[in-house]
């Protein structure tokens, strides 16, 4: 059983819509058209088993009986796609005829038969406990047990394709009931029967299988070396339709770790095939299609991302423009008005004139030491052995202001310095 991917739901779905509706279409067309290996069609093989009754059953020879078992066989596979419970009703009645005559072969094709029609109806205990029982009939067939007419023995070829069918079989049921380990365990077991007879088409599938299982369950890490065991065993078979498959699973695998481009090399890849057997492909194809679509869908949607992205960045480029142009004209405002004060201050002598300007403007002397209130304010801790910025701290003002009036009491008192200062300042009784 071939599984794609949970990458795209929608997609999924759709498909799997179209799918049965193809199924159901092709299958109503089977019950009128299908035969079997000897060209029997359904209504034939009807009229063939209809006429025998619990009592012909118990004197038919061999061959008659060999005769039904495959008119039964056939009505199973005839019935397994439009009527689950008629195939089931003809795989019980080959199981059972089949088992009078221990004809192995048909014992477990009849069970299998019956799980098969379980499956489809997603019983599926049911479908486990008929798989196991075929299995106990294939063992069977390997411990060398005989038909009671026939002692040749069954070939090792037919007794490992009987076994990695149901091992397949119960694989793919696994997964189904979600038991991922056991579904592997049973999958590992069905691949070493195909490395052993080098049945390289059968393990790709197997392997495809394997790495879709591990895709759906979100484990890429075991999904990687399945898929690239996939395409190992496509190129070893030489297959074209297994090359495309085995692209298609690593197409979903690069999609899921969202390397786009890797993905879109492969999904191309595999539409090569697909595209030139759509008839027979239509799953494959529209799977590869819907890859491809989700891809360019993310492409679209990062690049509309990048859009809204770059004109939000060149909004906030424009902004800061704006608001750059705004604090260098405030700037450029502050200065202008600072240096107008300070010109002013400097045209008025103030008390708030630069520091650096009345240090170099010049100070009339007077001939009597007068000191204002504010400057016999601070002659005193400059005594007290304050600096000017602990004076303006003190006093709230400006250091330039101190820096201002300490220069002014110097010059008062025709000091050369601070020491000076204080000793003329005692002399005089200003201290």
């Amino acid at each position: 059983m071939l599984k794609y991917s949970r990458v795209f739901p929608i997609f999924v779905t759709m498909k799997r819509i179209l799918l049965a509706i193809i199924v159901l279409v092709l299958a109503a067309g089977n019950c009128a058209a299908y035969s079997d290996h000897r060209g029997h069609n359904l209504d034939s093989l009807e009229r063939v088993v209809a006429g025998w009754t619990p009592e012909r059953f118990a004197t038919a020879t061999e061959k008659q009986s060999e005769n039904l078992v495959f008119a039964y066989y056939g009505l199973m596979n005839g019935y397994r796609n439009i009527n689950s419970e008629r195939s089931r009703h003809f795989a019980r009645k080959c199981y059972l005829l089949a088992s009078r005559w221990n004809w192995l072969g048909k014992m477990s094709e009849g069970l299998s038969g019956i799980a098969l029609t379980y499956y489809g109806e997603g019983q599926y205990d049911s479908a486990v406990v008929y798989y196991n029982r075929t299995l106990d009939v294939i063992d069977r067939m390997a411990a060398g047990e005989n038909s009671i007419t026939d002692t040749a023995r069954y070939s090792a070829d037919v007794i490992d394709d009987a076994y990695s069918s149901n091992y397949g079989a119960l694989g793919n049921l696994y997964v189904m009931m979600d038991s991922i380990p056991k579904a592997m365990t049973y999958y590992k077991k069905a691949g070493e029967i195909f490395e052993k007879h080098g049945w390289n088409e059968s393990s790709a599938i197997l392997w495809y299988n394997m790495g879709e299982t591990w895709l759906e369950e979100g484990n890429l890490k075991d999904a990687k070396p399945c898929y690239d065991k996939t395409l190992h065993y496509a190129q070893a078979s030489g297959d074209s339709l297994q090359l495309s498959t085995a692209y298609l699973g690593l197409g979903n695998y690069w999609l899921a770790e969202g390397r786009n481009v890797k993905a879109l090399r492969c999904y191309r890849k595999a539409d090569v095939y697909y595209a030139d057997h759509v008839d027979q492909e239509f799953g494959g194809r529209l799977a590869t299609l819907g890859g491809i679509s989700s891809i360019l869908a993310r492409q679209n949607k990062l690049w509309r991302g990048l859009a809204i992205t770059g004109a939000l960045l060149l909004l906030l480029l424009a902004v800061l423009v704006f608001v750059f142009r705004k604090m260098d004209r405030l700037r450029r405002e502050k200065e202008g008005a600072d240096a107008a004060i300070g010109q002013a201050l400097q045209d008025l002598g103030g008390p708030e004139e630069d520091a650096d300007a009345a240090e170099n403007a010049p100070v009339l002397l007077e001939a009597e030491p007068f000191l204002t209130d504010r400057e016999e304010q601070i002659l005193p801790l400059i005594a007290e052995g304050l600096t000017s910025p602990q004076i303006a701290d003190k006093v709230f003002l400006s250091l330039a202001t101190i820096k201002w009036y300490r220069k002014k009491l110097m010059i008062k008192l025709d000091a050369a310095n601070t020491a000076e200062l204080i000793s003329k300042a005692k002399e005089k009784g200003l201290i």
